[in-house]
């Protein structure tokens, strides 16, 4: 079940409110686990079990870690296994088929190794899980006795499938009973609905766009429609991902709970340094509490720094999916971090229009290797855009789809927050956000399933 779907909007989402809402609350939490665990089992049934398992294994590992807060030993021995099991879940369930079928490729022989199917949403509740119990070891957070505190935190169906990624402690006081006002559920929903219209009405219409070019084939596309894929690509998955993010935040608001935000405009960023503190900030938070700093950060010298930025990029690129364009996507940004360290950020600093101009084209191309699973259509596709060839292909596409790049780039600039921080709570900015819902309902009556490109990573 996604957010953007009439079954989650007019089903689930009202019953869950109405008793949510209903019971006193203390018992709230055990309505969030038991809810979230219903909204995972409508799209992924078979997985439910691994998601319990999660909290059940890291509950009581970290128990014992706190149990045995004085014993390093036993203490570092029930932090191995938790990662070991963390770590090895996913592993397994979403890298066996990559490993297996590189390991087929380079040894010549087919194996007989069922396919696994990759269970919703692990990336993302693995690795909460995993900075919860760092986090109880370092001693940074007290250990949860609860079990269904933890359980709802883990499970939550806000967060759950796509983020953002939440350290414990962020939310930690908002699992405690409290009061949740009128207002907060209120910006909740204009949230919600901001969301909404920026997967339904914009990125969809994006993806549509992107999609249409590998019907043609990319070795028949004019050196102007490729920019214009790369484009729509460009704005497809940031407003899919930040509209996501969007209606995750407008969801917890109302639930009474503070999820952090996951963007902030990184499309104007100036270098791909000041891109990625905007760009799913919360995944970048996580890198570097937990791989880069542990790894010495940049307090160890300068080998020594571009070592763990390359390990980071390395294990970004690949959380991300398994496939080799994905390791090439992280590849390519940590090379153009490690410039910009070492020469081309100052450069950069100077102007800051031919800044935003080298970011944007950079994150461009980044999407396009992001975009594309084979390495050789990648490679046909940039040369598509960086040796001319005329044609008249994208006139089509330009009329069917131009028209939508214009709201969605202003849409993407702090313009348009601005705007909306001003004139959300008149007459006028709730009649365009009724507007906006009910458009996007209708949309939905009438569109095929489309699910949230995170969804499969």
């Amino acid at each position: 079940m996604v957010f953007s779907s009439l079954n989650f909007m007019f089903r689930f989402l009202p019953v869950f409110l109405l008793i949510y809402f209903l019971v006193p609350g203390r018992f709230r939490n055990i309505v969030l686990l038991v809810g979230s665990l219903i909204f995972y089992g409508f799209g992924e049934p078979r997985y439910i079990l691994l998601l319990i398992m999660s909290v059940l294994v890291n509950y009581f590992l970290a128990r014992a870690m706190a149990a045995n807060q004085h014993r390093n030993t036993l203490k570092k021995l029930f932090l191995i296994l938790a990662v070991l099991y963390d770590v090895g879940t996913l592993l397994f369930f979403k890298y066996s088929n990559f490993i297996v079928n590189n390991v087929e490729i380079v040894s010549g022989r087919e194996f007989d190794f069922p396919r696994i199917m990759l269970p919703l949403g692990i990336s993302f509740y693995t690795f909460q899980i995993l900075a919860y119990v760092a986090d109880v070891y370092c001693e940074r957070i007290p250990c949860e006795m609860s079990l269904m505190q933890l359980g709802a935190y883990l499970c939550m169906f806000p967060k759950l499938l796509e983020g953002p990624i939440v350290p414990y402690s962020t939310i930690a006081e908002d699992l405690k009973p409290h009061r949740i006002t009128v207002d907060c559920f209120e910006e909740g929903l204009r949230v919600f609905t901001l969301g909404l219209g920026s997967k339904i009405l914009l990125a969809n219409r994006f993806g549509q766009a992107w999609n249409s070019l590998a019907v043609v084939g990319y070795e028949s596309l004019s050196t102007p429609t490729a920019w214009l894929g790369a484009g729509a690509y460009t704005l497809q998955i940031y407003f899919d991902f930040h509209g996501y993010s969007l209606m995750a935040i407008g969801l917890g608001q109302m639930l009474g709970f503070h999820l952090p935000a996951n963007f902030n405009h990184p499309y104007t960023a100036s270098s791909i340094t000041d891109f990625w503190k905007r760009w799913h900030i919360t995944l970048t938070d996580w890198f570097r509490t937990y791989i880069y700093i542990p790894l010495g950060g940049n307090r160890c010298g300068a080998v020594r720094m571009f070592f763990n930025m390359f390990i980071v990029w390395l294990l970004t690129g690949f959380w991300h999916g398994a496939s080799w364009n994905f390791i090439l996507w992280g590849l390519y940004h940590f090379v153009l971090l490690v410039l910009e360290r070492l020469f081309l950020k100052r450069y950069l600093d100077r102007s800051k229009i031919l800044s935003r101009i080298y970011t944007l084209i950079a994150v461009m191309c980044g999407w396009v290797i992001f975009a594309i699973t084979d390495i050789r259509e990648i490679g046909i596709y940039f040369s598509r855009m960086f040796t001319f060839h005329m044609g008249v292909d994208f006139k089509e596409p330009f009329v069917t789809y131009g028209l939508f790049f214009i709201p969605g780039i202003l849409l993407s600039t702090p313009l348009f927050q601005k705007l909306y921080e001003k004139r959300k709570k008149s007459l006028v900015g709730t009649v365009l956000l009724l507007a906006a819902f009910w458009v996007s309902v209708i949309v939905m009556v009438d569109s095929v399933y489309s699910p949230f490109l995170y969804l499969g990573f």
